[in-house]
């Protein structure tokens, strides 16, 4: 009976609160307190607020609570014991790193520099346009190089 009382007591200290507010004109915030001022009546109109007291004092339930938290407890065990997979970190990293290197074929990702090895000499914006014929013979010497 308390607990009805409280709740509608804090309910309409809401509904005024929130007429307060929009009568300053902020009818968005109004309209949200106005919200969080309702449910504590909701509650009590649907029974909950007299469910909830009963709960709150009844062994049974607390022990109910408390086989939940267990088995809540146990599932998250068996989810980390179940990622970890029974191996060490090390061995985790190790596995990942081989499966990276596997992806893609090592070699392949080394670029082919030719004899030389180090950079090339681009010849001058003036000098291509001195030979329109060479347009595409670094893409020839690629398409040979390779066999193509």
């Amino acid at each position: 009976m308390i607990a009805e009382t409280i709740c509608s007591a804090v309910s309409a200290a809401g509904v005024g609160i929130a007429a307060i507010t929009a009568y300053r004109k902020r009818f968005l915030a109004a309209t949200r307190i106005l919200a969080y001022a309702l449910v504590p009546v909701a509650l009590v109109m649907t029974g909950l607020v007299k469910w909830a007291a009963g709960t709150a004092f009844s062994l049974t339930a607390w022990v109910g609570f408390a086989l939940l938290a267990v088995a809540w407890l146990l599932f998250l065990t068996t989810r980390a014991v179940e990622r970890r997979g029974g191996r060490t970190r090390k061995q985790r990293r190790e596995a990942a790193k081989a499966a990276r290197q596997g992806a893609v074929e090592p070699a392949a990702s080394a670029p082919s520099l030719g004899p030389g090895g180090g950079t090339v000499a681009r010849p001058k914006a003036d000098e291509r346009a001195a030979q329109p014929g060479d347009d595409f013979s670094d893409i020839e010497a690629i398409l040979k190089k390779h066999g193509i």
